[in-house]
């Protein structure tokens, strides 16, 4: 399924550079099995919503061509602009600063897809962030989101072995794909067409724990201590109507 990203890696030197970006896991390859879901191609205006350090991005401009604003709050347009020319995209690829959260600097109706990989938990939790993003999705459009989730809601019976890792934000941005479902149900405009559990889960965090990123020595404990019990993929998809 996801023959961009593992050509990709085949090179050492693609290899090194994806661990050095990473910040979570592999979004590259999250991303490539997102899109292939969907009809993706050259003519598509993007929004990559949270894109990080542009793995996303990478994947989207360079598999299919679209045209992609890749909007991130953690990382500056300028880091992500250099490592765009360094990479070759900078032609396919807008950097800018966003929070979702405070709004999203565009027309309506601007996108054909709006594309978040390992971001929207982060701020997508509440009934009022679906509605907001949607306007500026054109209508037949489309809204693809992958996250980290539960097998479950752990509600305040969090495992033995996972309470050593879980916190606060843990608890507000991890849930179960049910939980997303009801919460995405609520919102008017749009048609839920795919929700599903995602098949690389285990290889793209697996390649996040090879990363150079600080956090991947905690992360390597938490998930010998999950041991794939309680931890997936949740991937979302809805049309606008």
């Amino acid at each position: 399924m996801c023959t961009f990203t593992n050509q990709f890696i085949s090179s050492q030197n693609n290899m090194e550079f994806l661990k050095a970006i990473m910040m979570g896991p592999n979004a590259m390859r999250v991303a490539e099995e997102l899109a292939s879901c969907l009809n993706v191609n050259e003519n598509m205006c993007i929004l990559d919503l949270g894109c990080g350090c542009g793995l996303s991005t990478l994947l989207l401009t360079q598999k299919y061509g679209a045209k992609v604003f890749a909007a991130d709050l953690w990382i500056s347009p300028t880091e992500n602009y250099e490592r765009f020319k360094s990479i070759g995209i900078d032609d396919k690829a807008v950097p800018i600063s966003v929070d979702a959260t405070k709004g999203l600097p565009f027309a309506n109706g601007y996108f054909d897809l709006l594309f978040t990989v390992d971001a929207y938990h982060y701020f997508g939790d509440t009934a009022q962030m679906l509605p907001s993003l949607i306007p500026f999705v054109k209508k037949g459009g489309y809204i693809a989101v992958a996250i980290p989730g539960l097998k479950y809601e752990f509600g305040k019976n969090v495992p033995d072995d996972m309470q050593p890792f879980w916190n606060s934000e843990m608890e507000r941005t991890l849930h179960s794909l049910d939980w997303w479902k009801d919460l995405w149900k609520r919102a008017q405009g749009i048609e839920m067409v795919d929700s599903r559990e995602m098949a690389c889960c285990r290889q793209a965090w697996k390649e996040w724990q090879t990363g150079y990123h600080p956090i991947v020595a905690e992360d390597i404990k938490m998930m010998e201590a999950e041991g794939g019990k309680y931890f997936n993929l949740v991937q979302l998809i809805a049309k606008v109507i």
